[in-house]
């Protein structure tokens, strides 16, 4: 790939000459202004992909850029996950997204950005959330400055950028009950034309707001027999300092793991993950916390909030687990 300098605000937005893209938005809510532990996770992801068969067609119809978006609220203590998803060509006042900032919607569901702050809207079947989410921090740009490789070909790269520890406030509903919420948030924006290494099947991924400021990201991409491909991410302390993580350095060791009884698929719910900086123990909040999008994306992946604790067993921080490819080798 072909290296762009990222500029910005021009690319907060969409980047429609790509192949695929995706904001992902993520975050642990409370329904209590006084109490520290999240009693929601809530995921709002928009994915953009290019139909490359259909560039040259002149037809107001042809299906030259798709859309898809999934929502998601874990309610820890009702011990469910509430999901849904949406898929709709881009136009006709139904999906559009903007190539000037950040600006994505799909019926009623949006993720739009002004001056310092994010408006996020979901309204699905059984749950809804509105809420508005205002930067702490700098954009944080994954790899090299915001060029990350996913694999051992230099075409196997994205454009990434994080904004971790974003400040989130707003309403969520599940059933007939709506709770006012705040909490943190992690919005990830990722492009690429070739992403995935032909061997990878899928992707273990962590995103974790550390209580004192800092951002954490790890991530590998694993073969059918669960051997590392690549892996890779950041270390960013909360005074601004980057480490950036070299594939040899991020290991993920899996400790515990939970078997979906609907796909039969088998998800490490914990796990050891070595880095340059520290050993950590990541642990899901709710063992199901598995999606089913074979609707819209095709996968079927886990995505749900969890905990990060050091080698002593002290929470540091929380944010989410992200594992593809486990039910079915991931297609991008």
């Amino acid at each position: 790939m072909a290296r762009q300098e990222l500029q910005f605000p021009r690319d907060l937005g969409a980047h429609p000459e790509f192949a695929i893209e995706w904001w992902y938005l993520t975050g642990a809510l409370s329904s209590d202004a006084s109490s520290a532990q999240p009693r929601f996770g809530f995921q709002l992801t928009f994915f953009r992909s290019r139909v490359a068969a259909t560039q040259n067609m002149t037809s107001a119809f042809a299906a030259k850029q798709l859309i898809f978006a999934h929502a998601a609220v874990t309610d820890l203590q009702g011990q469910t996950m509430l999901h849904d998803q949406r898929i709709a060509r881009e136009g006709f006042g139904i999906a559009q997204t903007s190539q000037t900032d950040t600006d994505v919607k799909l019926r009623n569901w949006s993720l739009q950005h002004s001056a310092t702050d994010y408006a996020a809207t979901a309204m699905a079947d059984g749950f809804d959330f509105q809420l508005r989410l205002r930067e702490s921090q700098p954009l944080l740009l994954q790899g090299e400055r915001g060029l990350s490789r996913k694999g051992p070909q230099a075409a196997q790269s994205s454009y990434y950028y994080s904004l971790p520890q974003l400040r989130a406030q707003g309403t969520l509903r599940i059933g007939g009950q709506q709770h006012n919420v705040s909490g943190t948030a992690w919005l990830d924006h990722e492009w690429s034309d070739s992403l995935l290494h032909p061997q990878a099947v899928g992707w273990d991924w962590i995103g974790m707001n550390l209580l004192d400021g800092s951002a954490l990201t790890a991530f590998r991409l694993r073969d059918k027999d669960g051997a590392t491909l690549w892996a890779g991410g950041s270390l960013r302390r909360s005074g601004g300092i980057v480490r950036n993580f070299d594939p040899h350095e991020v290991v993920f060791t899996p400790q515990r793991d939970w078997t979906s009884a609907l796909t039969k698929a088998n998800y490490p719910v914990e796990w050891r993950v070595q880095t340059p900086n520290a050993s950590y123990t990541v642990k899901a909040l709710l063992e199901n916390q598995e999606l089913d999008s074979r609707t819209s994306t095709g996968a079927v992946y886990w995505e749900g909030l969890s905990e990060l604790f050091d080698e002593q067993g002290k929470l540091l921080g929380r944010g989410y687990l992200e594992m593809t490819g486990y039910a079915s080798a991931l297609r991008l």
